[in-house]
């Protein structure tokens, strides 16, 4: 068996003897139009790759991470689901809306956001739920296994990737309490201000979904009707609302809750199902991050999962006055820790997404008087300080036939099942003082990774 370096520098080797270049790799993916809708073209010129027992040391880490996070509000907030999203930072407008349709229980799709450091990897933040970007990577995988090189590499490696659309696919239906044969009538229901945006790629899902078996309608929130006790969109009742609106929508402006509520109200009398329910918010919430990050509640879990969450989670706090144990592991102020090694530390709101709102204090045009007031006017509101994870550099073949350094975030996914891939994007690494993501210009890809050893 192999590992992901080493299956890296083995493919290398392999492209550079066959002199092919960034553009005959990445083959189609630059003319797919739901990929393009999504990513723009930017598509980086080969997979990641990880051995198989890399990859199931992850899935193995990220399982017991999931089970520790479902069970904060039992372990912590004796069981009051309110508490704990006040605690990772939500307003009482966003507490009433978690409350409302709640599930039987968290979900289990999740994509969580890592770094691979010279320690493992470490994640970034964890988003579950419905609302998730990246689900077409495998897509992109087969796509690239297209070109003969990849395609030789793969079979002769014996790698593999998943099809996570069509996981998402199932995990939306089993979660929702149907069968494939139950053939649910679903409406794919973003936020207004964000559908204008999102709506071609939304359609585009659509399509692809009904491959799948699944009938679904992109629409806004806005579009969706309660009367006699079912939901409508446009005369045609939906059994099931898959939410891409996010418990950060309610802050938009004053009408915002009153447009969520017929839905979640709806929801919460039996009227539709929602995929997933809001409550889901409060887990994926960073704040949640810096719970099961602090040293203060390292009993309350089992030797596997302190074990799984020392691997995973690098050093997080709330921001708050007083002492606490630093990354270091020695006792002190944390806003004096945090002034004092500002190239160390990023500053994050718990509850966004996108990386909006991130400060990352070893940014080249980030001063000491700006960090400084940054932290200050974060204390006791909705932020966290979190330690770096230095990435390792990936290397990658570019347009002009050179090799350069990237630096990736691994966007691993896990359903119902277990592991279930990964988006990976990536900027040049004299770029790496900006959060890593589509917006500020990242370039995407999937992943590959070893079969199970035949017996």
């Amino acid at each position: 068996m192999t590992g992901g370096a080493e299956l890296t520098a083995l493919y290398h080797r392999r492209v550079r003897e066959s002199g092919a270049t960034a553009a005959e790799l990445t083959g189609r993916l630059p003319r797919t139009e739901h990929l393009t809708a999504a990513y723009g073209g930017g598509f980086l010129s080969r997979p990641l790759f990880l051995g198989h027992h890399e990859k199931t040391a992850l899935e193995r880490d990220l399982a017991h991470w999931h089970r520790a996070l479902e069970s904060l509000p039992d372990r912590l907030f004796e069981g009051d689901l309110a508490a704990f999203a006040r605690a990772v930072g939500m307003t009482e407008v966003q507490v009433a809306a978690v409350l409302k349709g709640r599930g039987e229980r968290m979900t289990r799709q999740s994509r969580a956001d890592l770094h691979r450091t010279a320690d493992g990897f470490k994640m970034l933040e964890c988003n579950l739920g419905s609302a998730l970007g990246g689900l077409d990577n495998g897509e992109m995988a087969a796509a690239l296994l297209e070109h003969p090189v990849l395609a030789g590499f793969a079979a002769e490696h014996r790698l593999t990737h998943v099809d996570t659309t069509e996981v998402q696919v199932a995990n939306t239906l089993l979660e929702s309490g149907y069968a494939r044969t139950d053939r649910p009538v679903v409406a794919l229901a973003d936020w207004p201000s964000s559908y204008q945006q999102l709506a071609p790629y939304n359609r585009l899902l659509c399509d692809r979904w009904a491959g799948y078996g699944l009938e679904a309608h992109p629409c806004h929130l806005g579009e969706l009707t309660v009367r006699q006790k079912r939901v409508w969109l446009h005369g045609r009742p939906i059994d099931l609302v898959v939410r891409t609106f996010m418990v950060e929508d309610l802050l938009e402006s004053p009408g915002a809750p009153a447009l969520m509520a017929p839905v979640l109200e709806a929801a919460e009398a039996g009227w539709v199902r929602i995929f997933t329910p809001m409550e889901t918010e409060a887990f994926t919430s960073k704040g949640a991050l810096a719970l099961l990050s602090d040293e203060r509640h390292r009993g309350l879990y089992d030797p596997a999962e302190l074990a799984a969450l020392d691997r995973l989670l690098p050093w997080t706090r709330l921001v708050r006055e007083g002492r606490v144990t630093l990354a270091d592991g020695e006792r002190g102020d944390l806003l004096a820790h945090a002034l004092a090694h500002r190239e160390e530390l990023a500053l994050k709101p718990t509850l966004s997404h996108g990386g909006r709102g991130v400060l990352l204090g070893w940014d080249r045009e980030m001063t000491a008087e700006r960090w400084e007031r940054a932290v200050r006017e974060a204390v006791d509101g909705p932020y966290l300080l979190q330690r770096r994870a230095e990435p390792l550099p990936e290397q990658f073949l570019d347009d002009s036939g050179e090799w350069s350094d990237w630096v990736v975030t691994w966007g691993v996914f896990s359903g119902a099942d277990g592991f279930a891939g990964a988006l990976t994007r990536a900027v040049p690494a004299g770029s790496a003082n900006t959060v890593v993501n589509v917006g500020n210009g990242a370039l995407v890809s999937s992943l590959l990774f070893e079969r199970e050893p035949a017996v």
